[in-house]
């Protein structure tokens, strides 16, 4: 990295600290609770609050999680307790509470959308647990998505890791977030890890779950920006440029604010 690019990268760090530490004191709250996966998104946000020195609670919310995924987010969890003395943790197993969630529930297991419902019910009770901790502890639940995930392809879940109070990297890039992970010294066992959101169980990443790589989907955004249409383009770049749009169309439910009935004037109630 270029000492150009460290600078940019360090203005980048320091303008969003700021920002969450001026929104936290007008919100009058007493710091900020993350959602810790293992990811690079969730180690970049949970450092970045860290570093307001406002109390930064990182909380582990296992269900049926992959070993590699414990063992990446307590290393950064402890590199973060290391570095930052207002960081606290915790750890909650919502196996238990999913399972007896799902007993609760008609069987559907032929049904081709079990599987992805059950997956985002798994992010709906991480959202709830973030909003319990929050609410006692008098903290704002901060957002881990970026901007490929939040305003491209709508990779999240609606009211699950889309429940937040604020969103710190979601106007970077993919490859802005591993840049300021790498200037944060986030523990390279999660930069170099392949992105999953690891809500299926199983070891399917992001790539497999979308078509298309953070890099492929970063460049289709970039050239839908620019006025670019599917016909510019051939062979790959074609086959991604029409995942993106494709992604893109069909999830601005989440993206678009939620659509409200106005009723007309003259046939509102009077009072």
């Amino acid at each position: 990295m270029t000492p150009k690019n460290t600078l940019a990268i360090e203005k980048i760090n320091n303008f969003i600290v700021n920002w969450l530490k001026d929104y936290a004191l007008n919100a009058k709250v007493n710091g900020f609770v993350v959602g810790v996966s293992g990811g690079i998104d969730s180690a970049v946000t949970s450092t970045l609050c860290a570093q307001t020195g406002l109390k930064t609670l990182c909380l582990e919310l296992p269900i049926h999680q992959a070993q590699s995924h414990v063992d990446r987010k307590r290393e950064h969890i402890q590199q973060l307790k290391n570095r930052f003395p207002n960081v606290e943790s915790l750890n909650v197993d919502l196996t238990n509470s999913f399972e007896t969630f799902k007993k609760c529930l008609p069987d559907y297991e032929s049904h081709p959308q079990q599987a992805l419902t059950l997956a985002n019910t798994r992010a709906r009770l991480r959202m709830t647990t973030l909003y319990y901790f929050a609410g006692i502890h008098g903290l704002l639940v901060a957002g881990t998505g970026n901007k490929v995930e939040d305003f491209g392809v709508g990779f999240y879940t609606k009211y699950g890791d889309g429940g937040v109070d604020l969103s710190p990297i979601a106007d970077l890039m993919k490859s802005e977030v591993y840049k300021l992970g790498a200037f944060l010294k986030v523990p390279n066992s999660i930069l170099v890890a392949q992105p999953t959101d690891g809500l299926f169980g199983d070891s399917r990443t992001d790539e497999d779950q979308l078509g298309a790589s953070y890099d492929e989907l970063e460049w289709a955004m970039n050239k839908e920006a620019e006025g670019k249409l599917a016909t510019d383009f051939s062979g790959r770049e074609k086959e991604v440029f029409t995942i993106f749009k494709r992604l893109n169309s069909a999830n601005q439910h989440k993206m678009r604010p939620i659509p409200v009935c106005e009723i007309p004037n003259e046939i509102k109630f009077s009072y």
